[in-house]
């Protein structure tokens, strides 16, 4: 029998880079987050999104700060048409912490955009973010699924993954390391793809609603940890 969600053995890895600028925002009692990506980020199947999951999640621990987190989701985009819209959907909007869910259409897709043409959006997006100066920046990789896992697709997938860690380590951006919590999960909590995988995506790729609500909890208390890790509000916008 799968472990209750309170007792798992895996949880997913603490960031790297303290959130300096989302700290300070908290301090003043006014957040904006949001959330780009694809399908994942605007909602798949009639399950809730993780962005208004973490709207949620982020007023319950933090609740006497006004926070909003809005979702520019787009299904079946990736890197390029996401970075597009990067004026209209990121920076009119003034966000103090960007969360960037990317790389799964490239892999997925028949006809994806290229490997270098994605790294190098990702590359292109995450210097636009950190240009603004008073953006913290989160990656959030791939999905650990049936769909990418397959012969055809799994060195694919690991390679993305490989490259956003690179990026982010490079860049000095966080990852939320979507890919290895999933897997371990799979692997050591024992959790099957059934109880995983939204139970009505034929494909396979999709998160179910178990999963996406586990997954937003993880990112929760990631970015919460990050945020009490940041130096004094004075240095909070330095890069």
């Amino acid at each position: 029998m799968a472990l209750d969600s309170s007792e798992f053995p895996v949880q997913a890895a603490p960031f790297e880079q303290p959130l300096t600028n989302f700290a300070s925002r908290l301090k003043d009692g006014q957040v904006k987050v949001v959330a780009i990506g694809s399908s994942t980020t605007a909602g798949e199947g009639g399950i809730a999104p993780y962005p208004q999951r973490l709207l949620a999640g982020l007023r319950i621990r933090f609740p006497n700060v006004a926070i909003e987190v809005i979702n520019r989701g787009v299904g079946g985009e990736e890197a390029r048409l996401e970075l597009k819209r990067f004026d209209h959907d990121v920076f009119d909007l003034n966000p103090d912490l960007v969360i960037w869910q990317v790389g799964t259409n490239s892999v997925w897709q028949q006809n994806p955009p290229s490997f270098r043409d994605t790294t190098q959006a990702i590359r292109d997006g995450v210097d636009r973010l950190l240009g603004a100066k008073r953006i913290d920046v989160i990656l959030m990789d791939l999905q650990y699924v049936p769909a990418l896992l397959t012969p055809a697709k799994a060195d694919k997938t690991n390679a993305m993954v490989a490259a956003i860690s690179e990026i982010a380590h490079a860049k000095r951006v966080n990852v939320f390391r979507r890919f290895a919590l999933m897997k371990a999960w799979h692997d050591v909590a024992k959790i099957s793809f059934d109880r995983m995988v939204d139970p009505g995506d034929g494909d396979r790729l999709h998160a179910s609603d178990w999963t996406t609500d586990k997954m937003t909890s993880e990112l929760t208390n990631a970015i919460a940890v990050a945020a009490d890790k940041a130096p004094p509000s004075g240095d909070a916008h330095s890069t």
